[in-house]
């Protein structure tokens, strides 16, 4: 595997963690919550995307401060933003906000990843284009444990329509075989780039789509000159810069074995222009009436079923927010082995903090210094 992968840089971006923060806690809270989920099913009735409300005021250091919520890929969403030109940065990053959502939704029978899939292919907006090549990347990054093309897989367990279910071995199997990126034609000529699906196929471009906003908004925000900024996009959370008083930004990450406490912390860490990412498999999940057994979320592109990796929490920490979004659910699937290798061959691209199902918690060396837990800590080194 390459070193450099094809990500960009953004010189102001920063993802961090899951989690709608109004206003007022922005102002007030020192620590931003990572890995807060709903835990029990989610995507059930959900309220009318793009409906937002906004306010502004002034931080205690006397920095003007705008902050605006929305619904919006199937998530609740935060944008706060301090300078001069907060409500003009923050009207521009809700519309970014939801342009997104238009082009990518799966729920929308007009979005072109709609389109594609009715289409078995088509022509790609650009930022479709730009988002699935870094769809592909992190595919070939990690040996195929994220792939956009569990689309199919995820329908089949409910996990986008809200119908939950656990489909026989047949089903499954038969799933698997529109699964996998190489299947994938991605063709460009010039400024037109054209994608071709595989018969059955679908791609569904959550596990990667609000790590690409929040790298957007991060642009809009140095675009209009903002002292600082945190964009939470459900289970992202994105900060521009330090905060206003030149501090970094501290990011609790939610103990999954407590996820029903808010405030029950595996741990803090404390950043800056970084993405901090959370995933785990009580974010969303449901129970099987016939058994009581759970089934989560995180599927495993291999197999078709949830990921059984040993790892219950994995954050990410980044300086792309797309890198660190769809790393979570990459991670979460391969294990802490294989998690160990990745990391060491593109230790420069990101960082994680991971906690497996024994309560172990392990933290690479890049990060170390800045994360603190009530759990002992084992250094990746």
């Amino acid at each position: 595997m390459k070193k450099d992968r094809s990500f960009k840089k953004r010189k102001r971006a920063l993802p961090v963690c899951p989690g709608a923060v109004h206003l007022a806690a922005v102002l007030a809270a020192a620590l931003f919550l990572c890995g807060c989920g709903a835990a029990g099913s989610a995507q059930t009735a959900s309220p009318e995307s793009g409906a937002s409300a906004s306010s502004s005021a002034v931080d205690p250091d006397g920095v003007p401060v705008s902050s605006g919520d929305l619904f919006a890929m199937d998530t609740y969403m935060t944008v706060t933003c301090y300078g001069e030109k907060c409500e003009e940065a923050l009207e521009a990053s809700l519309k970014e906000i939801e342009r997104l959502d238009a082009l990518w939704s799966v729920g929308q029978s007009d979005s072109e990843i709609s389109r594609i899939r009715q289409e078995g292919g088509g022509d790609l907006d650009p930022d479709t284009a730009a988002i699935v090549r870094e769809a592909l990347d992190v595919s070939e990054m990690t040996g195929g444990a994220f792939d956009i093309t569990v689309a199919p897989l995820m329908e089949l367990w409910g996990f986008t329509t809200g119908e939950y279910r656990v489909p026989d071995e047949a089903e499954i199997a038969a799933a698997l075989k529109a699964v996998g990126s190489d299947k994938l034609v991605l063709e460009e000529a010039g400024d037109q780039v054209h994608l071709t699906l595989a018969p059955g196929q679908a791609i569904d471009l959550g596990g990667i789509a609000k790590g690409f906003t929040s790298d957007r908004l991060m642009e809009i925000f140095e675009e209009y000159g903002l002292t600082a900024g945190l964009v939470s996009l459900g289970g992202n959370v994105q900060c521009y810069g330090t905060k206003p008083d030149g501090s970094p930004w501290r990011c609790g990450i939610r103990d999954p074995f407590k996820s029903d406490d808010a405030s029950a912390f595996l741990g803090v860490v404390e950043t800056a222009d970084k993405a901090v990412i959370t995933s785990g498999g009580y974010e969303r999940f449901f129970e099987d009436e016939a058994t009581g057994q759970i089934y989560h979320h995180i599927l495993d592109p291999s197999t078709g079923y949830p990921a059984e990796s040993g790892i219950v929490s994995v954050t990410v920490v980044s300086g792309s927010g797309i890198l660190a979004d769809a790393l979570t659910t990459a991670v979460y699937v391969m294990g802490l082995e294989r998690a160990k290798e990745l990391w060491e061959e593109n230790r420069e691209g990101f960082d994680m903090i991971l906690m497996t199902e024994d309560k172990e918690v392990y933290v690479t060396a890049g990060i170390a210094d800045a994360f603190t837990s009530s759990y002992p800590v084992k250094v990746i080194e």
